[in-house]
């Protein structure tokens, strides 16, 4: 069985060493001994979502949140190349967290969940932080299930006039759209840098969102034949520029 992966601080890991004791407490560790009811000698990873892992076996369990982790090995996930960003339309229901939830399985770096004009879902107020925070959850939960070290970021929701300025920077950037004349599958890709990929809602892209994204360098690209919903086209398209930028090899 794979070792189930925990979250400590990176002040945590700063000093780990081989034979280190670290220790695992509240809700992390609460869920590690009355959820999944680890015991001493299994195998177990912790790590600051930032890259860093300690490898190693559960040492001692005290009560019901806090067990001590013997490390035996420590790894460092250097940072992607190129860096895969998503930009998500804000989708109906919860479309939102199986989109990320799904793109954080598969790889993707960042979440920039996006207002567009044809989104029926709003995020205002109180409303819009718990949304986010969802999100949020939702990618740390997906990136310890699918045992990565390097967790995605999901930054505050930008509007269009904020995206161009996140297009303009990118080393590649493309609007996911069925209409799109060139197949992203053939687009000429960086070996490093970021790619920035946006995905419209339900509703489709409007065009003066469309013409926004042209003027700070976006162009529209086709993934396939079909017309994919928005919670599952980010993912499609993460899987395929993986596979091609040798990420995946």
């Amino acid at each position: 069985m794979t070792a189930p992966v925990f979250i400590v601080g990176p002040e945590q890991l700063r000093e780990a060493r081989s034979g280190a004791l670290i220790a695992l407490s509240g809700a992390e560790g609460r869920h590690a001994v009355s959820v999944r009811r680890l015991t001493v000698g299994e195998s177990i990873v912790l790590t600051d979502g930032a890259g860093v892992g300690a490898y190693g076996v559960v040492a001692a369990v005290e009560g019901k949140e806090r067990l001590e982790v013997a490390v035996s090995e420590l790894r460092t996930e250097p940072a992607p190349a190129p860096r895969i960003t998503v930009v998500q339309a804000l989708p109906k229901g919860d479309r939102g967290e199986l989109a990320v939830e799904t793109m954080t399985e598969t790889g993707v770096d960042a979440i920039v969940p996006w207002a567009a004009s044809r989104c029926i879902t709003q995020w205002r107020g109180e409303r819009g932080a718990k949304a986010l925070a969802k999100w949020r959850s939702t990618a740390r939960e997906a990136a310890k299930q699918s045992r990565r070290l390097r967790f995605p970021e999901v930054t505050e929701m930008m509007t269009t006039r904020q995206l161009a300025t996140l297009l303009g920077g990118a080393a590649f950037t493309a609007v996911l759209h069925e209409e799109g004349s060139a197949p992203l599958a053939d687009a000429a890709l960086p070996s490093e840098g970021d790619i920035v990929l946006v995905v419209g809602p339900e509703g489709g892209v409007s065009p003066d969102e469309l013409a926004a994204f042209a003027a700070a360098g976006a162009k529209p690209y086709r993934l396939g034949a079909t017309v994919l919903r928005t919670s599952t086209a980010g993912v499609a398209a993460t899987a395929l520029l993986l596979g091609r930028t040798g990420r995946w090899s």
